[in-house]
This record gives structure tokens, C-alpha cells and sequence, in this order.
């Protein structure tokens, strides 16, 4: 069993930044493939980025590629989420998630959720 909680979350302005932190807790936090997922309302959640369980791999959609930074750090049981240039759409509750399959591109490929944080970015 893994617990994932969220924090950073808030208002910004339309180019500024924020910096999303995901801690786990119980089995090895180094087994499971990362992702950060987002969920505007009245539309699907989807995800945004993900990382490899050594962070050597990352993926990023197509519409953060640039102004989002995916990381981790296995010492701490954490994964970040680097957030620049946000814009309005970003606005979303963003959730992080826990794979311990390979198969970390789906939502259906997670095992594990945090409860989310809310992103608003003002225009």
C-alpha cells in the first residue's frame, strides 16, 4: 500500500509559477513509475507528466512540454512538479499517481492516487 499526498497548490497569475510536491509513503517509493495527472472541470482527467522509477525517463504532454519539470527525489519519497509559464488552462485539480507496472501512460496503469491539489491561474 502506498499513500500519496499533494501540496503547492494555489492561485497564480496568468506566467507565473508554482511547484507541486507528491510524498509517499509505505512500500519502496524507487519500485513505482510517478505520474502527475490533471482534471479540469467538465473534462477527463488526463496526464500531464511521468517519470521513470530511477527518473531517467520522462514524459510530458504535449500542451506543459516546456513549461513543466517533472523530477524526483527516491531519498525523500518525492515527486515534483515545476510549473512555469502557467497559463489559464492549466487551471485544474492536479493529482499525482503511483505505477508499479511499466505501463505508466494510461490512467488505468496506476495502482495508487493522492487526493489532489487545486490549480487555479488567473487570466
Amino acid at each position: 500500500q502506498v499513500q500519496l499526498v499533494e501540496s503547492g497548490g494555489g492561485l497564480v497569475q496568468a506566467g507565473g509559477s508554482l511547484r507541486l510536491s507528491c510524498a509517499a509513503s509505505g512500500r519502496t517509493f524507487s519500485s513505482y513509475f510517478m505520474g502527475w495527472f490533471r482534471q479540469a472541470p467538465g473534462k477527463e482527467r488526463e496526464l500531464v507528466a511521468a517519470i521513470s522509477r530511477g527518473g531517467g525517463t520522462t514524459f510530458y504532454a504535449g500542451s506543459v512540454k516546456g513549461r513543466f519539470t517533472i523530477s524526483r527525489d527516491n531519498a525523500k519519497n518525492t515527486v515534483y512538479l515545476q510549473m512555469n509559464s502557467l497559463k489559464p488552462e492549466d487551471t485544474a485539480v492536479y493529482y499525482c499517481a503511483a505505477s508499479i507496472t511499466a505501463s505508466y501512460m494510461t490512467e488505468s496503469g496506476y495502482d495508487y492516487w493522492g487526493q489532489g491539489t487545486q490549480v487555479t491561474v488567473s487570466s
